[in-house]
Protein backbone atom coordinates (compact mmCIF):
# COMPACT_ATOMS: atom_id res chain seq x y z
CA UNK A 1 0.00 0.00 0.00
CA UNK A 2 1.19 3.50 -0.84
CA UNK A 3 0.28 6.51 1.27
CA UNK A 4 -1.74 8.08 -1.54
CA UNK A 5 -3.89 4.94 -1.77
CA UNK A 6 -5.61 6.11 1.42
CA UNK A 7 -7.14 9.01 -0.52
CA UNK A 8 -9.48 6.53 -2.22
CA UNK A 9 -10.42 4.78 1.01
CA UNK A 10 -13.07 5.74 3.57
CA UNK A 11 -11.34 6.34 6.88
CA UNK A 12 -12.65 4.00 9.58
CA UNK A 13 -13.41 6.82 12.01
CA UNK A 14 -15.79 8.43 9.49
CA UNK A 15 -17.45 5.41 7.90
CA UNK A 16 -20.72 6.29 9.64
CA UNK A 17 -21.68 2.71 10.49
CA UNK A 18 -21.98 0.72 13.68
CA UNK A 19 -24.16 1.19 16.80
CA UNK A 20 -25.35 4.73 17.59
CA UNK A 21 -23.36 6.10 14.65
CA UNK A 22 -25.54 9.22 14.45
CA UNK A 23 -23.88 10.37 17.71
CA UNK A 24 -20.85 8.11 18.23
CA UNK A 25 -18.39 8.67 15.40
CA UNK A 26 -15.85 6.03 16.41
CA UNK A 27 -14.54 3.85 19.22
CA UNK A 28 -10.84 3.30 19.81
CA UNK A 29 -8.70 1.13 22.07
CA UNK A 30 -5.02 2.01 22.38
CA UNK A 31 -2.32 0.06 24.23
CA UNK A 32 1.10 1.34 25.29
CA UNK A 33 3.95 -1.17 25.51
CA UNK A 34 7.71 -0.87 25.99
CA UNK A 35 10.61 -3.20 25.43
CA UNK A 36 12.52 -4.53 28.39
CA UNK A 37 16.12 -3.28 28.83
CA UNK A 38 15.64 -0.24 26.58
CA UNK A 39 15.12 3.33 27.84
CA UNK A 40 11.79 4.98 27.05
CA UNK A 41 11.96 6.87 23.71
CA UNK A 42 12.49 10.33 25.26
CA UNK A 43 15.60 9.04 27.09
CA UNK A 44 16.95 6.69 24.43
CA UNK A 45 20.02 7.47 22.37
CA UNK A 46 19.81 7.57 18.59
CA UNK A 47 21.41 4.13 18.39
CA UNK A 48 18.99 2.68 20.95
CA UNK A 49 16.03 4.21 19.12
CA UNK A 50 17.17 2.65 15.86
CA UNK A 51 17.58 -0.73 17.54
CA UNK A 52 14.10 -0.55 19.08
CA UNK A 53 12.55 0.30 15.71
CA UNK A 54 14.37 -2.57 14.04
CA UNK A 55 13.24 -5.09 16.66
CA UNK A 56 9.60 -4.00 16.56
CA UNK A 57 9.33 -3.78 12.79
CA UNK A 58 10.84 -7.22 12.29
CA UNK A 59 8.42 -8.77 14.78
CA UNK A 60 5.34 -7.05 13.35
CA UNK A 61 5.97 -8.71 10.02
CA UNK A 62 5.57 -12.12 11.70
CA UNK A 63 2.24 -11.40 13.44
CA UNK A 64 -0.70 -12.96 11.59
CA UNK A 65 -3.10 -10.14 12.51
CA UNK A 66 -0.68 -7.61 10.98
CA UNK A 67 0.02 -9.30 7.65
CA UNK A 68 -1.85 -6.69 5.61
CA UNK A 69 0.02 -3.69 6.95
CA UNK A 70 2.46 -1.16 5.56
CA UNK A 71 5.32 0.47 7.44
CA UNK A 72 6.05 4.15 6.89
CA UNK A 73 9.24 5.58 8.38
CA UNK A 74 8.66 9.18 9.38
CA UNK A 75 12.09 10.14 8.05
CA UNK A 76 10.77 9.28 4.57
CA UNK A 77 7.65 11.46 4.89
CA UNK A 78 7.36 15.20 4.36
CA UNK A 79 5.31 17.53 6.55
CA UNK A 80 2.17 17.17 4.41
CA UNK A 81 2.38 13.35 4.53
CA UNK A 82 2.64 13.39 8.32
CA UNK A 83 -0.22 15.84 8.73
CA UNK A 84 -2.25 13.67 6.36
CA UNK A 85 -1.85 10.72 8.72
CA UNK A 86 -2.77 12.86 11.72
CA UNK A 87 -5.93 14.03 9.95
CA UNK A 88 -6.89 10.41 9.37
CA UNK A 89 -6.37 9.65 13.08
CA UNK A 90 -3.63 7.14 12.27
CA UNK A 91 -0.95 8.82 14.36
CA UNK A 92 -0.70 11.55 16.96
CA UNK A 93 0.38 15.15 16.60
CA UNK A 94 3.27 14.47 18.97
CA UNK A 95 4.48 11.57 16.83
CA UNK A 96 4.44 13.76 13.73
CA UNK A 97 6.64 16.46 15.25
CA UNK A 98 9.89 14.47 15.28
CA UNK A 99 11.03 12.04 12.63
CA UNK A 100 14.17 10.27 13.89
CA UNK A 101 13.77 6.55 14.68
CA UNK A 102 10.01 6.79 14.33
CA UNK A 103 7.56 4.87 12.20
CA UNK A 104 3.86 4.19 11.81
CA UNK A 105 2.43 0.87 10.67
CA UNK A 106 -1.06 0.90 9.12
CA UNK A 107 -3.34 -1.89 7.96
CA UNK A 108 -5.14 -1.72 4.62
CA UNK A 109 -8.54 -1.03 6.23
CA UNK A 110 -7.24 1.76 8.52
CA UNK A 111 -8.59 -0.03 11.57
CA UNK A 112 -5.16 -0.79 13.02
CA UNK A 113 -2.21 1.55 13.40
CA UNK A 114 1.00 1.20 15.38
CA UNK A 115 3.23 4.10 16.32
CA UNK A 116 6.86 3.12 16.94
CA UNK A 117 8.91 5.26 19.34
CA UNK A 118 6.23 7.80 20.17
CA UNK A 119 6.02 8.43 23.95
CA UNK A 120 6.35 4.65 24.36
CA UNK A 121 8.18 2.13 22.19
CA UNK A 122 4.88 0.74 20.92
CA UNK A 123 1.50 2.45 20.86
CA UNK A 124 -1.02 0.56 18.84
CA UNK A 125 -4.66 1.26 18.35
CA UNK A 126 -7.71 -0.39 16.86
CA UNK A 127 -10.55 1.80 15.70
CA UNK A 128 -14.14 0.84 14.98
CA UNK A 129 -16.87 3.00 13.47
CA UNK A 130 -19.76 3.71 15.85
CA UNK A 131 -20.14 2.67 19.49
CA UNK A 132 -18.11 -0.54 19.48
CA UNK A 133 -15.43 -0.54 22.18
CA UNK A 134 -15.63 -4.24 23.00
CA UNK A 135 -15.11 -5.25 19.37
CA UNK A 136 -12.08 -2.96 19.18
CA UNK A 137 -10.78 -4.47 22.42
CA UNK A 138 -11.21 -8.00 21.07
CA UNK A 139 -8.93 -7.21 18.13
CA UNK A 140 -6.41 -5.32 20.30
CA UNK A 141 -6.22 -8.22 22.73
CA UNK A 142 -5.35 -10.70 20.00
CA UNK A 143 -2.63 -8.43 18.60
CA UNK A 144 -1.23 -7.83 22.10
CA UNK A 145 -1.05 -11.56 22.81
CA UNK A 146 0.79 -12.14 19.54
CA UNK A 147 3.31 -9.36 20.18
CA UNK A 148 3.91 -10.58 23.74
CA UNK A 149 5.00 -13.96 22.36
CA UNK A 150 7.65 -12.28 20.20
CA UNK A 151 8.90 -9.41 22.41
CA UNK A 152 10.28 -9.05 25.93
CA UNK A 153 8.00 -6.34 27.30
CA UNK A 154 8.67 -4.09 30.31
CA UNK A 155 6.37 -5.53 32.97
CA UNK A 156 6.26 -5.43 36.75
CA UNK A 157 4.32 -8.06 38.76
CA UNK A 158 3.40 -5.26 41.16
CA UNK A 159 2.61 -2.40 38.79
CA UNK A 160 1.75 -4.07 35.50
CA UNK A 161 3.01 -2.76 32.15
CA UNK A 162 5.55 0.03 32.57
CA UNK A 163 4.99 3.17 30.51
CA UNK A 164 6.58 6.58 30.02
CA UNK A 165 3.56 8.35 31.51
CA UNK A 166 2.52 7.17 35.01
CA UNK A 167 -1.19 7.45 34.15
CA UNK A 168 -0.78 4.61 31.64
CA UNK A 169 1.00 2.22 34.02
CA UNK A 170 -0.93 -0.98 34.66
CA UNK A 171 -2.91 -2.12 31.65
CA UNK A 172 -1.36 0.58 29.45
CA UNK A 173 -4.81 0.90 27.94
CA UNK A 174 -6.66 4.00 26.85
CA UNK A 175 -10.20 3.58 25.60
CA UNK A 176 -11.75 6.55 23.82
CA UNK A 177 -14.96 7.41 22.02
CA UNK A 178 -15.48 10.26 19.55
CA UNK A 179 -18.91 11.85 19.85
CA UNK A 180 -20.81 14.45 17.86
CA UNK A 181 -22.76 16.52 20.40
CA UNK A 182 -24.21 19.58 18.62
CA UNK A 183 -27.51 19.60 20.52
CA UNK A 184 -25.82 19.64 23.93
CA UNK A 185 -23.70 22.56 22.71
CA UNK A 186 -26.69 24.45 21.28
CA UNK A 187 -28.75 23.97 24.45
CA UNK A 188 -25.78 25.10 26.58
CA UNK A 189 -25.66 21.85 28.51
CA UNK A 190 -22.21 20.82 27.35
CA UNK A 191 -20.24 22.56 30.13
CA UNK A 192 -22.25 20.73 32.78
CA UNK A 193 -21.71 17.43 30.99
CA UNK A 194 -17.95 18.00 30.64
CA UNK A 195 -17.64 18.97 34.30
CA UNK A 196 -19.38 15.75 35.32
CA UNK A 197 -17.05 13.75 33.06
CA UNK A 198 -13.98 15.29 34.70
CA UNK A 199 -15.26 14.44 38.20
CA UNK A 200 -15.52 10.80 37.14
CA UNK A 201 -11.79 10.72 36.21
CA UNK A 202 -12.35 10.80 32.47
CA UNK A 203 -10.79 13.32 30.14
CA UNK A 204 -12.24 15.21 27.19
CA UNK A 205 -10.18 16.27 24.20
CA UNK A 206 -10.77 17.71 20.76
CA UNK A 207 -10.95 16.20 17.32
CA UNK A 208 -7.25 15.27 17.15
CA UNK A 209 -6.71 14.12 20.71
CA UNK A 210 -4.30 15.43 23.31
CA UNK A 211 -3.57 19.13 23.10
CA UNK A 212 -6.47 19.96 20.78
CA UNK A 213 -9.68 21.84 21.47
CA UNK A 214 -13.16 20.69 20.56
CA UNK A 215 -14.30 21.86 17.13
CA UNK A 216 -17.25 20.97 14.98
CA UNK A 217 -19.04 19.81 18.16
CA UNK A 218 -16.74 16.76 18.29
CA UNK A 219 -15.57 15.54 21.68
CA UNK A 220 -13.19 12.66 22.38
CA UNK A 221 -13.77 11.09 25.80
CA UNK A 222 -11.34 8.60 27.35
CA UNK A 223 -10.20 7.10 30.63
CA UNK A 224 -7.39 8.89 32.47
CA UNK A 225 -5.94 6.11 34.60
CA UNK A 226 -5.42 2.39 33.99
CA UNK A 227 -3.44 1.40 37.09
CA UNK A 228 -5.22 -1.11 39.31
CA UNK A 229 -8.06 -1.73 36.87
CA UNK A 230 -8.91 -4.64 34.59
CA UNK A 231 -9.25 -3.89 30.88
CA UNK A 232 -12.84 -5.12 30.83
CA UNK A 233 -13.73 -2.90 33.80
CA UNK A 234 -12.22 0.17 32.10
CA UNK A 235 -14.22 -0.50 28.95
CA UNK A 236 -17.44 -1.11 30.87
CA UNK A 237 -17.02 2.15 32.80
CA UNK A 238 -16.47 4.08 29.57
CA UNK A 239 -19.48 2.36 27.99
CA UNK A 240 -21.68 3.29 30.94
CA UNK A 241 -20.64 6.93 30.71
CA UNK A 242 -21.09 7.09 26.93
CA UNK A 243 -24.58 5.58 27.15
CA UNK A 244 -25.58 8.41 29.48
CA UNK A 245 -24.12 11.05 27.15
CA UNK A 246 -25.88 9.51 24.15
CA UNK A 247 -29.18 9.68 26.02
CA UNK A 248 -28.59 13.31 26.96
CA UNK A 249 -27.72 14.26 23.39
CA UNK A 250 -30.83 12.46 22.10
CA UNK A 251 -32.99 14.29 24.64
CA UNK A 252 -31.42 17.61 23.67
CA UNK A 253 -32.11 16.93 19.98
CA UNK A 254 -35.75 16.11 20.75
CA UNK A 255 -36.06 19.28 22.81
CA UNK A 256 -34.68 21.39 19.97
CA UNK A 257 -37.14 19.88 17.52
CA UNK A 258 -40.02 20.41 19.90
CA UNK A 259 -39.28 23.90 21.23
CA UNK A 260 -37.01 25.58 18.67
CA UNK A 261 -37.76 23.79 15.42
CA UNK A 262 -37.91 26.91 13.25
CA UNK A 263 -34.61 28.26 14.61
CA UNK A 264 -32.97 24.86 14.21
CA UNK A 265 -34.18 24.47 10.62
CA UNK A 266 -32.98 27.99 9.85
CA UNK A 267 -29.51 27.34 11.24
CA UNK A 268 -29.19 24.03 9.40
CA UNK A 269 -30.42 25.57 6.13
CA UNK A 270 -28.10 28.58 6.43
CA UNK A 271 -25.14 26.26 7.06
CA UNK A 272 -26.07 24.15 4.06
CA UNK A 273 -26.54 27.26 1.91
CA UNK A 274 -23.14 28.70 2.79
CA UNK A 275 -21.40 25.41 2.04
CA UNK A 276 -23.14 25.10 -1.34
CA UNK A 277 -22.32 28.65 -2.43
CA UNK A 278 -19.10 29.81 -0.76
CA UNK A 279 -16.05 30.43 -2.92
CA UNK A 280 -13.60 30.92 -0.04
CA UNK A 281 -13.92 29.01 3.22
CA UNK A 282 -11.56 28.13 6.07
CA UNK A 283 -11.07 24.72 7.60
CA UNK A 284 -12.56 25.82 10.92
CA UNK A 285 -15.70 27.32 9.37
CA UNK A 286 -16.12 24.24 7.20
CA UNK A 287 -16.12 21.81 10.10
CA UNK A 288 -18.57 23.95 12.09
CA UNK A 289 -20.99 24.20 9.16
CA UNK A 290 -20.66 20.50 8.29
CA UNK A 291 -21.51 19.71 11.91
CA UNK A 292 -24.83 21.52 11.55
CA UNK A 293 -25.57 19.86 8.23
CA UNK A 294 -24.85 16.45 9.74
CA UNK A 295 -27.28 17.22 12.55
CA UNK A 296 -29.84 18.27 9.93
CA UNK A 297 -29.42 14.94 8.16
CA UNK A 298 -29.76 12.99 11.41
CA UNK A 299 -32.99 14.83 12.28
CA UNK A 300 -34.52 14.62 8.80
CA UNK A 301 -34.32 18.37 8.18
CA UNK A 302 -32.13 17.72 5.14
CA UNK A 303 -33.35 14.90 2.92
CA UNK A 304 -32.16 13.06 -0.18
CA UNK A 305 -28.48 13.14 0.83
CA UNK A 306 -26.27 10.34 2.04
CA UNK A 307 -24.43 10.98 5.31
CA UNK A 308 -21.32 9.48 3.69
CA UNK A 309 -21.03 12.62 1.54
CA UNK A 310 -20.81 14.82 4.63
CA UNK A 311 -18.44 12.38 6.35
CA UNK A 312 -16.16 12.47 3.33
CA UNK A 313 -16.13 16.27 3.35
CA UNK A 314 -15.06 16.31 6.99
CA UNK A 315 -11.77 14.74 5.99
CA UNK A 316 -10.98 15.70 2.39
CA UNK A 317 -11.34 19.40 3.24
CA UNK A 318 -8.57 19.21 5.85
CA UNK A 319 -5.33 21.03 4.85
CA UNK A 320 -3.10 18.02 4.16
CA UNK A 321 -5.84 16.15 2.29
CA UNK A 322 -6.41 19.12 0.01
CA UNK A 323 -2.71 19.25 -0.82
CA UNK A 324 -2.51 15.51 -1.41
CA UNK A 325 -5.50 15.71 -3.75
CA UNK A 326 -3.87 18.57 -5.66
CA UNK A 327 -0.48 16.83 -5.60
CA UNK A 328 1.26 20.01 -4.52
CA UNK A 329 1.68 22.30 -1.55
CA UNK A 330 -0.89 25.08 -1.25
CA UNK A 331 -0.81 28.32 0.68
CA UNK A 332 -3.57 28.94 3.20
CA UNK A 333 -5.54 31.24 0.82
CA UNK A 334 -5.18 28.68 -1.97
CA UNK A 335 -6.50 25.96 0.31
CA UNK A 336 -9.51 28.09 1.26
CA UNK A 337 -10.41 28.51 -2.43
CA UNK A 338 -9.85 24.85 -3.33
CA UNK A 339 -11.82 23.71 -0.25
CA UNK A 340 -14.84 25.76 -1.27
CA UNK A 341 -14.62 24.42 -4.83
CA UNK A 342 -14.59 20.80 -3.66
CA UNK A 343 -17.51 21.38 -1.29
CA UNK A 344 -19.63 23.01 -4.00
CA UNK A 345 -18.95 20.09 -6.31
CA UNK A 346 -19.78 17.44 -3.69
CA UNK A 347 -23.00 19.17 -2.61
CA UNK A 348 -24.53 19.52 -6.06
CA UNK A 349 -27.99 17.99 -5.72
Amino acid sequence: MKLNDLLNHTSEWLRGTGPNSEIVISSRIRLARNLEKFPFPHWASKKQGEEVMGVICSVVANVDYLKNTTLFKLADLDSVDKQFLVERHLMSLEHAQKKNNKAVIIDDEEKISIMVNEEDHIRFQVMQSGFNLFEAWSIVNRIDDSLAKELLLAFSPEWGYLTACPTNVGTGMRGSVMLHLPALVMTRQIDRVLAAIAKLSFTTRGLYGEGTQASGNFFQISNQVSLGQREEDIIESINGLIRQIIEQEQNAREALLEREKAALEDRVSRSFGILKSAHIISSQETIELLSMVRLGLDLGIIKDMDRSVINELFIITQPAHLQKLQEKKLTSPERDIKRAEIIREKLKI
